[in-house]
């Protein structure tokens, strides 16, 4: 049923052959529990989908979403980054709590009341209603224009959600202690920025990731390996975009950058996988070492 389907979808994605052959080992057996679950439930299914940066999880958001609509179901599907605050209220964010908040990504940085009332939009949105999703536009680190925003018709029978802290528990105190790598220790060495963050998750974030009722985790090897998937990314995004755009990162920003992620990534890797309904384990080759749940 799904074969012309996922060979398709390589050649658009421009993926490696094995993609296909994981996608009708893993993907569609992952599919086809997610369809079970949404003719059981009530209301729209929300399903969460957490992975570091380069785990591939935008990529398995899309192949979701045809498989399902080749049953038929009606899917909405966004990632957490759509919902990022705007430069510009980032830099006021920056200016009045801590001025690691310009750079966006962390808990805090992103607009959370939004993402809720199109949570509960979605929930209750029936045939003939629409709803436009926000989308961001990361090579100019801003949210992109409304008109270039994501159009959702009708009822919905799923909804998923997709980003590198999706789901994810705030840390104890006595954890933010002490600094993590570099950034923390020379740019945050009184702990305000760690402390806003880990504030923000605690409150406004786990509103909604409570509300998750099947969580995927594409758990990568360590956060050692991320860095480069993290770099394969940037380089194609560069290959995407115009060649002005100056919020694409050479290496060493990059370096910088990911260090934003370190603490609350390792806090994923170690406390997500015995929460998630299903987990994929990947190498360090990106290939999948390990799959739990499929069968449940």
């Amino acid at each position: 049923m799904y074969t012309q389907l996922i060979e398709n979808f390589v050649e658009q994605e421009s993926l490696p052959e094995s993609y296909g052959q994981d996608a009708a080992q893993y993907f569609v057996p992952l599919a086809e529990r997610i369809a079970a679950l949404i003719l059981k439930s009530k209301q729209p299914l929300f399903v969460g989908i957490n992975g570091a940066q380069g785990t591939g999880k935008t990529t398995l958001s899309k192949l979701l979403i045809q498989l399902l609509e080749a049953r038929d179901f009606n899917i909405a599907s966004f990632s957490i980054d759509d919902f990022y605050l705007s430069k510009k209220e980032r830099q006021e964010l920056a200016r009045t709590k801590h001025p690691l908040l310009i750079t966006r990504g962390v808990p805090g940085t992103h607009d959370m009341a939004l993402l809720q009332d199109t949570l509960s939009r979605l929930l209750t949105q029936q045939q003939g209603q629409f709803l436009t999703v926000p989308r961001f536009d990361k090579a100019l680190d801003d949210r992109a224009a409304r008109a270039d925003w994501k159009q959702v018709d009708g009822a919905v029978d799923a909804i998923i959600l997709e980003g590198w802290c999706v789901a994810v528990t705030p840390q104890e105190a006595a954890a933010l202690a002490n600094p993590i790598n570099a950034l923390e220790a020379e740019e945050d060495s009184e702990k305000g920025w760690r402390e806003f963050v880990n504030s923000q998750l605690a409150d406004h974030y786990q509103s909604v990731f409570k509300q998750i009722q099947f969580l995927i985790m594409l758990k990568a090897p360590s956060f050692k390996q991320i860095f480069e998937w993290r770099k394969l990314q940037e380089e194609k995004l560069r290959r995407m975009s115009s060649l002005d755009a100056s919020a694409i990162m050479n290496e060493e920003q990059l370096q910088r950058f990911i260090q934003h992620y370190e603490r609350l990534t390792r806090h994923c890797l170690q406390s997500l996988p015995e929460n998630s309904d299903v987990l994929f384990e990947l190498d360090t080759s990106h290939q999948f070492a390990n799959a739990t749940g499929l069968d449940n």
